[in-house]
């Protein structure tokens, strides 16, 4: 996973913390949820790029 990648990912989910924590803070469960959906993106995008630098890494 290029040093690119983890920046976007590390953004995306940061983002999605502040949104879930801004969604809390002003009962606004729609921003709350999509908060939520950015960390779960941010984790799944994360769990890709790891399994993908694995197999790299076996084809060596």
């Amino acid at each position: 996973m290029g040093l690119d990648d983890k920046a976007k990912i590390a953004a995306q989910d940061a983002a999605g913390k502040v949104k879930e924590g801004v969604g809390d803070l002003t009962d606004n469960e729609r921003l709350e949820a999509e908060g939520k959906a950015d960390q779960t993106a941010a984790a799944v995008k994360k769990k890709v790029e790891e399994a993908k630098d694995a197999v790299r890494d076996k084809l060596r």
